[in-house]
């Protein structure tokens, strides 16, 4: 490895077990994007802290292995269309008597700014990381008020705190998650539903090493040199794993955030907390 790009390794998956005690028993979840990446690593988490768990997603084969995985239910499709939507919180009350958390992980995301950017590309980057959580949130709603509550975790991203130079539709989603989540906790925190949204920041997950291997292909580096370059003024140096973003949904999850709503859990390593034009002076 070069002194440019010095060998950081991730952690071992966060432990999160306590004590025995798991945090999630007798909680159905319900999680989008469940197939792969950050969607995949919570629902196994959250199956092995005891939740019964639906995983949906875009790709049958991904979304129906997890399911088999952790021993729980597939249900294909695509969280911006209504009747998928109401098909998965079906499956949901119907095999287990209730909802009781929602994570919105599902999303994607199309390069462009403003006046380049195809508006078919614009419409459905919102209707997958926008639409789809609102609709999912909507019909999920009336059956945490019959349990007495939950929690509902929307996944956004440090792209909707900080914009890229082109990456309008994705940056606008994000940050309108996180409007999402606080509307939601405002509304229905009072019949103790909670709702919060995690920012990640580059994530090792396949829409992560998709970047990244084109970050990579235009400067000869690999996948893990260019993870390391996108994260060289990150206080951490690394880039976050999936793994990771599951401990912090099974946090705001359980009862152990039963105080915290209508809040932003930014997990990047740091890279928020960066003042990036000290570099200008060598104050690295």
């Amino acid at each position: 490895m070069s002194a440019r790009f010095p060998d950081v390794l991730l952690p071992s998956p966060p432990r999160v077990g306590t004590g025995g005690r798991m945090r999630l028993a007798k909680k159905v979840a319900l999680v989008t994007g469940g197939g792969t990446g950050i969607g995949a690593a919570t629902a196994r988490l959250f199956a092995s802290e005891g939740a019964s768990v639906v995983v949906t997603g875009r790709r049958s084969g991904p979304v129906a292995a997890v399911a088999e995985e952790i021993d729980g239910i597939a249900v294909p499709g695509d969280t911006s269309d209504p009747v998928h939507v109401a098909q998965a919180v079906d499956a949901a009350v119907s095999t287990y008597g209730g909802l009781d958390v929602l994570v919105a992980s599902a999303g994607v995301g199309f390069e462009g700014a403003v006046g380049d950017m195809e508006v078919d590309a614009w419409h459905r980057t919102l209707d997958i990381n926008l639409n789809g959580p609102m609709l999912v949130s909507r019909a999920a709603l009336p059956f945490m008020l019959e349990r007495g509550g939950g929690s509902i975790v929307l996944v956004s991203s440090t792209s909707g705190m900080a914009s890229a130079r082109a990456s309008a539709a994705y940056d606008v989603s994000k940050a309108a998650l996180i409007g999402l989540a606080r509307s939601i906790a405002v509304s229905y925190g009072p019949q103790r539903i909670r709702a919060n949204a995690l920012c990640p920041g580059w994530v090792t997950s396949p829409m992560g090493d998709e970047d990244m291997d084109a970050l990579g292909a235009s400067l000869g580096l690999s996948r893990e040199e260019a993870y390391r370059l996108a994260t060289e003024d990150v206080p951490l140096r690394r880039p976050v794993s999936p793994e990771e973003m599951a401990a912090c949904c099974l946090f705001l999850a359980s009862d152990e955030s039963s105080s915290v709503t209508g809040t932003t859990l930014v997990a990047d390593g740091g890279g928020q907390a960066v003042e990036l034009t000290s570099k200008a002076f060598g104050l690295e």
